[in-house]
């Protein structure tokens, strides 16, 4: 919820996007350990970490350019 649009965060809308235990491993590489995130309508998320948190992973799984090991989106 914010004081702009008190809406934003209604969890009863459905989120348009919804990652579930997501997991990606290159070998013996763990690049991404159950990640889980909703997104809903009016909402703004940034990717913000070091180098190797997984970012670039995480939105490739996204776009469905890299299937994640485990989890769902």
């Amino acid at each position: 919820m914010n004081a702009i649009n008190p809406e934003v965060r209604d969890v009863g809308k459905p989120p348009i996007l919804e990652l579930r235990g997501l997991s990606k491993r290159y070998g013996k590489i763990e690049a991404l350990s159950e990640l889980s995130l909703s997104v809903r309508e009016g909402e703004v998320y940034g990717f913000l970490g070091r180098n190797g948190a997984g970012k670039s992973t995480t939105i490739r799984i996204i776009m469905g350019i890299t299937k994640p090991t485990s989890g769902e989106v």
